[in-house]
């Protein structure tokens, strides 16, 4: 919902969001665009995550946790990008969600690329284990135990796994059984050691959902034993086929991945809840689009099921280890461990909050910045809270894309309810994997009398927005908050975002009317443009920053120091990145800290100046949304809840917002600044994207650990 021709609107703390007169540069559509493919991009980003599990400095659960955090990517990588990729073979046409005309080079490329990480994720894995070992930590397989661990394994089996298992003897079955999409199987081969009859196929789906993927074992002093739940159920399998007479048993984990994408965004026939129940659905039967296998299976049974499920040597098949669906390796236990990572590095409260009486309070005498992780999240369910029990606070409305699954969001809102307010939550259902949570925590907010919003047709819910309205006697005061990320206690501690909490009239107006927008049932895109401080996609966002790289560009020309920086979890608008190449192209110095997808080349030949641009991967996942315009001393300051990619600017509703406190500003000047700055954890994005680490003789900064010394050191000094 593209809007550039509407009517101006004025930006009237810092500059107008609209121009009636645009002298934007006709920029060359992506296809004439020479830019890096994004799903090549988005891999290169993930090797960046390998790429920690295996630097040894990295204390070792904090590599393993990567490892599994690589898992976890790929296969979401594979249920939605690679699914799309097959998806447009099929209907022989590309789609605007994907700038690439050639879906089958793509995917050729990205199994070339996945075979090659897959590599070197088992080398890493293997020194892992070696390392693990030194630890005196053993990762115990079903061949490797002793008499008394045998004895605990093959009762923790009768005692907990059996019943939550169910063999399947899939040569009978005339419809092979569905594989389930996350799952892991074992798949077994039934044998006789004299070949006295005639080897038989099983499958055996390992219950992870209802128990834990790692057993602690009984161990020697000093030592940690760990087996996997798949090896207790291998040890386990004469017990389990008894009764058919076999005596010689193999087995192997197999793994698929399905097609999980929701095509629902311009299907408006329907109730937008059916149509997300049905998807969810839909998506346990989705097209296997990946198989993972023990590379040693055995090769008559890894015929079979290929045949069965009727795949062929083109359907991404990736050969492995023995182990598979290391996403549970988030979940390692840490206990086994006695090295910890940076125990002196915990969120702590905003100086401005440490003593405070009241949250609300404060924010109604000054705008105050929370930096996440570092900063605690418990301000703002304290201000929740406070929101909640407060007799003359009226009304509460918030945005909630990704709720924590215990959420304290939640009880505060719904505890504000039950003490008489008017309490409005503008619930995104769409969030990709996290709509069948927020189907439930929909109906018990209902239940409780909350008023919640379930979204606008064609586009998601992406701003992070909260206002409260107090009323004190005649008098109404109001304040809230606009961040970069989730409203997620759980994530707050290991996302790094920013949190303006602000009553600046202004904003606030704007909040109100973006609230308006999506209370009304119409969703009248005039009440979007009487925003007068706040871009706000889909309306004035895209147009607000081609203006501002515009004037860039303009002062660059005018030998005026053009510059800017920008920081972004991924950039693939094929627009935004024409402008970038101009700006460039006319010297302007540009300055990029992208944690994902980049899709912009950052060097040419004809350009006056290159763009320095950066990938930070660390302990904190760089998740805020940053821009930076204009040269020292005159910048223009932003953050936004969008990223710089057409679904944020085009198909979502999305708020920047202007930081007009100067002690802010330079804060985050001084952040941003730190993090081009480092020189540990920062690789750098050129136009091969070979990952080379970001290095310099000077002294070594690693950015993450440097901005928590920042900001305690003012936490002391306020």
């Amino acid at each position: 919902m593209r809007l550039s021709n509407s009517e101006p609107i004025e930006f009237n703390i810092q500059d107008p969001v609209m121009e009636k007169k645009s002298n934007s540069k006709k920029i060359a559509p992506a296809k004439k665009l020479k830019m890096i493919p994004r799903d090549i991009s988005w891999l290169a980003f993930n090797a960046r995550v390998l790429q920690e599990a295996a630097d040894i400095t990295v204390p070792l659960h904090e590599r393993i946790r990567f490892l599994g955090i690589f898992s976890n990517n790929l296969d979401e990588f594979f249920r939605v990008r690679v699914a799309t990729l097959k998806r447009m073979l099929l209907v022989g046409k590309s789609t605007r969600m994907h700038l690439e005309e050639n879906p089958d080079e793509i995917l050729e490329e990205i199994h070339s690329m996945v075979i090659d990480q897959q590599r070197e994720f088992d080398r890493i894995w293997e020194g892992i284990e070696d390392e693990l070992k030194e630890h005196k930590v053993f990762i115990r397989t079903e061949k490797h135990l002793n008499k008394d661990q045998q004895k605990f394994v093959l009762n923790y089996f009768n005692e907990e796994v059996r019943t939550n298992i169910i063999p399947l003897m899939i040569e009978s079955i005339q419809h092979f059984p569905y594989l389930r999409d996350k799952s892991i199987y074992l798949g077994v081969v039934l044998a006789r050691q004299d070949n006295s009859v005639r080897q038989k196929f099983a499958l055996i789906e390992i219950p992870t959902s209802i128990l834990p993927r790692f057993i602690i074992l009984p161990s020697k002093d000093g030592e940690e034993d760990i087996i996997l739940l798949e090896d207790v159920i291998r040890f386990s399998l004469p017990h389990i086929f008894s009764y058919f007479g076999f005596d010689k048993f193999t087995a192997h984990i197999i793994k698929v991945t399905r097609d999980a994408e929701l095509d629902i965004d311009n299907d408006i026939s329907t109730s937008l809840i059916h149509q997300i129940e049905k998807g969810i659905k839909d998506r346990r039967k989705g097209k296997p689009v990946r198989f993972v296998y023990d590379k040693d299976i055995d090769p008559l049974l890894l015929e079979y099921l290929m045949r069965r499920l009727g795949l062929s040597s083109k359907d991404n098949l990736i050969p492995g280890a023995r182990i598979h669906n290391f996403k549970d390796f988030m979940d390692f236990p840490t206990n086994v461990f006695k090295e910890r990572s940076h125990p002196q590095r915990k969120s702590f409260i905003h100086p401005l909050f440490a003593n405070a009486t009241s949250v609300m309070h404060v924010i109604q005498g000054q705008d105050v910045m929370l930096h996440f992780p570092y900063h605690s999240f418990d301000t703002i369910i304290d201000l929740l809270r406070e929101a909640a029990i407060d007799p003359n606070v009226t009304s509460i409305k918030i945005t909630a894309y990704r709720l924590a699954r215990n959420s304290r969001i939640v009880n505060a809102l719904v505890n504000a309810v039950r003490n008489g307010k008017q309490v409005t939550v503008a619930l995104e259902l769409r969030a990709r994997f996290n709509e069948a949570d927020n189907l439930e925590w929909k109906t018990r907010l209902e239940d409780e009398g909350v008023k919640v919003l379930i979204g606008i047709p064609g586009l998601k819910i992406h701003a992070k927005l909260c206002v409260i309205k107090k009323r004190i006697g005649t008098k109404t005061v109001q304040c809230g908050f606009v961040s970069t990320g989730n409203l997620n206690e759980k994530t707050a501690r290991v996302y790094g975002d920013h949190c303006l909490l602000t009553a600046n009239r202004n904003i606030i107006a704007d909040i109100n009317r973006i609230f308006a927008y999506l209370e009304n049932a119409k969703h009248d895109i005039k009440t979007l443009e009487a925003c007068t401080t706040l871009p706000v996609s889909p309306y004035s966002m895209r147009p607000f920053f081609i203006r501002q790289v515009e004037r860039e560009i303009k002062n660059a020309r005018h030998k005026k120091g053009g510059a800017m920086i920008i920081k972004m979890n991924s950039l693939s608008d094929p627009e935004m990145i024409g402008h970038l190449y101009e700006a460039a192209k006319e010297g302007v110095d540009i300055k990029m800290v992208i944690r994902g997808i980049c899709c912009a080349y950052t060097e040419n030949k004809k350009w006056k100046r290159d763009i320095t641009a950066v990938s930070i991967v660390d302990e904190y996942l760089e998740h805020a949304r940053v821009f930076i315009f204009g040269k020292e001393g005159q910048e223009k300051v932003y953050i936004a809840s969008c990223d710089w990619m057409l679904r944020n600017l085009d198909h979502r509703v999305e708020v920047a917002i202007p930081i007009i406190d100067p002690d802010i500003q330079q804060e985050l000047k001084d952040i941003m600044a730190i993090q081009l700055s480092g020189n540990v954890k920062a690789r750098i994005l050129d136009n091969d994207q070979k990952n080379e680490y970001k290095r310099d003789n000077g002294k070594k900064i690693r950015s993450q650990i440097e901005i928590f010394k920042y900001l305690h050191e003012k936490q002391y000094n306020s």
